[in-house]
C-alpha cells in the first residue's frame, strides 16, 4: 500500500488509536510499523487472535500484564553491563512474574482461546530469578536480610546512630549549653550529626563547625563527643554501599545469564500486548469479526466509518460478486465520498486483524493493492492544478493495476472540460477493468453514468436525497442513477420557473438559443466636466499670476479663494490666479514649524520669553495691558 492511500483513508489515525491501547513501549513501536497484510491465511490468523482476545475482554477478565512498559529498555541496560538499581530490578521481577502468570491464565482459558493458549506455551518460567529479586528487594530498597553481612552492618549502624543521638541530646539538655544553643534539636548535615549553635558562641563549643546558616546567625557544630562515632558511622555506610552493590550485581547477573530466555518472553508478551490492543480498540468500536476472502468480494452490512462524529447512517455495500465496477451518483454533500472512505478504511482495518464496525455476516476481501484518488490533489510546489494532480496520481497507479486490486475514485475526471473529463474517466475505468481491477467511482458526469449503465460488469448506485427538505439521506441505493439535484435546489431557492425550464431543455439536448437580439440605443446626455481643484498645503511657495508676486499658502479651505501670505500680510486670491512653484514638503524638514513662516521674529521671541517665564517680558505685557485699559491720552498720576 502506498502512503498516499493510507493517509487519504485515515489509516495512520486508526493505527494511532490502536497504539494508545498498548502497554509496552516496544509494543507501541511495533504497532506503528503495521501495514495491511495481503495474505489471506495471515489475515485470518490475526482476526482469530483479535476475536479470542475480545472474548477475554468481554468476559471481564484481565490478563496479568506487569513490568512490560520499560522491560526492553532495562534489558538493553543489562546487555551493556550496567548494574540495575532496586526499582528497576523490581520491574524486571514483575515482568518475570507476569510471564509465569500469563501462562497460567491462558492455560485456564485454553478451551475459550486455543490460539492464544498455544502462544502462551512459549512463555518461560524463571521462578528462581523472580524469587531471588523478591527475596532481596522490597519497597524499592534492598532488604536487611539480603546477606548476613548486610544485616550485621545495618544493625551496627543503628546502634551507633542511637548512641550519637543519646550523646547529642545529653549535650542539648546540659544546663551549661542551654544559652549557646539556637534551637534544641539534632540536625543532620551531610554525613554529620550536628547541633545548631548561636554564631556568637561558635568558638566556645568543642567540636567541628560543619556549616553556617545563610544569615550567619546560626552555626551547625558536630560536638567532639560524637566525632569518633560519626567516623565509625561513615565507615559502616561505605561498607553498606559495597555490600548493596554486590547484591545488585548478583541479581543483575541472574538477568544477564538468562538473557535469551527473557528476550523470548519479551517478544511473546509483546505479541499478546499488540493483540489485546487490537481487541481493546475493536471493543471500543463495537466491531465484529468479518469473513475474509481472496475472491475480491465485498459484502458490507451496516458499516460505519469509525471517525465520523455523531450518529452515522449505516452503509450496506456490495461489490465483486455480480459486478466488478460501481459508479455512485447523487447530490453534492450527499455522502458519496464517505462511502469510498468507509469501504477503503474498513478493508484496511480487516487486513491488519481488526474487527470492523458493522453487522455480523459482513464479508471483506483481502486485496494485494488498494489505491485511492480522493480530495484536492493540487500541489503548489510542483505547480500542479487540481486536474493535473489527479492525473499525476492516476498515472502512477495505472501501471500497478492487476487482479486483487481495489481502486476508489472520487469525482473521476473532474477539474477540466466536462466532455473531455468524462471521456477520460471512462477510458481510465475501462483500462483498470481490463487489467482485472475492482473499481468504485463517484461522478456527476452523464457520460460516466451511461457507461456504467451499459457495461455488463458495472452497475450504478445513487445516494438517497430528501427532495422535500433538501437533505441528503446518506443511504446508498444500488441500481439507481442519482441526480445532482441542481435544478431541484434552484427551484427551492426561488430561481424563476422560466430559467429552470430552460435549463431542463438544455439538459434534454435541446439546441441553445443563439440568435442575436437588438436592443434600443440609450442616448447619454453629455455632462459638463467638473472643474478640478488642486489642493494647496500650508507653506507651499506660489506665484500670483496676475501681479507676479511670490508668496506662501497660509490656508486652503477648498473654496474658490485661498489665503496667501504676501509681503507680511495675508490676502485672499482667486484659486485660478495662484500657481504652485514648490510644495512645502520639498522646502522644509518633516518636523518644521510652519507657523513661524507667518509670524514676525520679534513677536515669536516675545512669545518664547513669556513661555519660559521671563520677568521682563511679563512686565512689558502688563504695561501694554494697562495702556489698553486706560485708553489714549490718559496720564499716570
Amino acid at each position: 500500500m502506498n502512503q498516499t492511500t493510507l493517509t487519504k483513508l485515515q489509516y495512520n489515525e486508526m493505527i494511532q488509536k490502536i497504539k494508545e491501547k498498548a502497554i509496552g513501549k516496544h509494543s507501541q513501536a511495533i504497532i506503528e510499523e503495521w501495514l495491511p497484510q495481503n495474505n489471506l491465511a495471515t489475515v485470518n490468523k490475526r482476526q482469530a487472535e483479535t476475536k479470542e482476545a475480545r472474548l477475554i475482554l468481554d468476559s471481564q477478565q484481565h490478563v496479568p500484564f506487569m513490568g512490560l512498559s520499560r522491560i526492553t529498555l532495562l534489558t538493553e541496560q543489562v546487555k551493556k553491563g550496567l548494574i540495575l538499581p532496586p526499582g528497576d530490578l523490581i520491574e524486571c521481577g514483575d515482568f518475570l512474574r507476569s510471564s509465569r502468570l500469563i501462562r497460567k491464565f491462558f492455560e485456564k482459558n485454553q478451551y475459550q482461546t486455543p490460539l492464544l493458549y498455544n502462544y502462551s506455551c512459549y512463555l518461560p518460567e524463571l521462578l528462581e530469578v523472580e524469587e531471588a529479586i523478591d527475596r532481596k528487594i522490597s519497597n524499592q530498597k534492598i532488604r536487611d536480610t539480603a546477606t548476613t553481612q548486610l544485616a550485621k552492618i545495618r544493625r551496627r549502624k543503628m546502634e551507633i546512630q542511637k548512641e550519637i543521638q543519646d550523646k547529642l541530646m545529653k549535650f542539648i539538655r546540659h544546663g551549661k549549653n542551654k544559652e549557646m544553643i539556637q534551637e534544641a534539636m539534632i540536625v543532620k548535615k551531610g554525613e554529620h550529626y550536628t547541633v545548631p549553635i548561636k554564631a556568637s558562641y561558635k568558638n566556645k563549643v568543642a567540636g567541628t563547625l560543619i556549616e553556617e546558616s545563610s544569615k550567619g546567625q546560626t552555626v551547625f557544630i558536630e560536638p567532639s563527643a560524637v566525632a569518633k562515632l560519626n567516623e565509625q558511622l561513615n565507615g559502616l555506610t561505605m561498607e553498606e554501599t559495597i555490600e548493596e552493590y554486590q547484591v545488585l550485581a548478583e541479581l543483575t547477573g541472574y538477568l544477564a545469564e538468562n538473557e535469551r530466555v527473557i528476550d523470548q518472553a519479551i517478544e511473546t508478551i509483546t505479541v499478546f500486548d499488540c493483540i489485546f490492543a487490537r481487541a481493546k480498540y475493536s471493543r471500543e468500536l463495537n466491531g465484529v469479526t468479518p469473513l475474509m476472502n481472496k475472491e475480491e468480494r465485498i459484502h458490507l452490512l451496516a458499516g460505519r466509518h469509525p471517525f465520523l462524529p455523531g450518529e452515522v447512517v449505516p452503509l450496506d455495500f456490495h461489490l465483486g460478486e455480480t459486478y466488478r465496477g460501481l459508479v455512485i451518483t447523487g447530490a453534492n454533500a450527499g455522502g458519496k465520498t464517505v462511502v469510498l472512505k468507509t469501504v477503503g478504511l474498513l478493508t484496511l482495518m480487516a487486513m491488519i486483524g481488526l474487527q470492523v464496525p458493522a453487522k455480523e455476516g459482513t464479508e471483506l476481501a483481502v486485496f494485494d493493492q488498494l489505491f485511492v484518488d480522493i480530495g484536492d490533489q493540487q500541489n503548489m510546489e510542483d505547480a500542479l492544478s487540481t486536474f493535473s494532480g489527479h492525473l499525476k496520481n492516476i498515472s502512477e497507479l495505472l501501471p500497478q493495476i492487476k487482479r486483487h486490486t481495489l481502486v476508489l475514485f472520487d469525482e473521476i475526471g473532474s477539474g477540466t472540460e466536462p466532455n473531455e473529463g468524462a471521456a477520460l474517466a471512462v477510458a481510465i475505468m475501462e483500462e483498470i477493468y481490463q487489467k482485472g481491477g475492482i473499481v468504485v467511482a463517484t461522478t456527476h458526469y452523464g457520460e460516466v453514468k451511461r457507461f456504467s449503465q451499459e457495461h455488463e460488469d458495472f452497475v450504478t448506485a445513487a445516494m438517497a436525497f430528501d427532495q422535500e427538505n433538501l437533505k441528503p439521506l446518506y443511504r446508498l441505493i444500488v441500481g439507481e442513477v442519482g441526480e445532482s439535484q441542481a435544478l431541484w435546489i434552484a427551484q427551492k431557492m426561488a430561481i424563476s420557473k422560466k430559467v429552470i425550464d430552460q435549463a431542463q431543455k438544455y439538459i434534454d439536448k435541446e439546441a441553445f438559443t443563439t440568435t442575436r437580439k437588438v436592443f434600443n440605443q440609450i442616448v447619454k446626455m453629455k455632462s459638463e466636466p467638473k472643474e478640478s481643484y488642486f489642493d494647496f498645503q500650508k507653506g507651499d511657495r506660489v506665484e500670483l499670476t496676475e501681479t507676479k508676486q511670490i508668496g506662501l499658502i497660509y490656508h486652503d479651505h477648498q473654496q474658490e479663494k485661498i489665503a496667501v501670505f504676501v509681503k507680511g500680510e495675508v490676502i485672499e486670491v482667486l484659486r485660478k490666479r495662484v500657481k504652485l512653484l514648490a510644495p512645502a514638503t520639498e522646502l522644509y524638514p518633516l518636523d518644521y514649524d510652519l507657523d513661524q513662516l507667518f509670524t514676525d521674529y520679534h513677536v515669536r521671541k516675545e512669545e518664547r520669553d513669556l513661555l519660559r517665564g521671563s520677568k521682563k517680558a511679563h512686565k512689558a505685557l502688563d504695561k501694554a495691558a494697562r495702556k489698553r485699559r486706560e485708553g489714549p491720552g490718559t496720564k499716570n498720576t
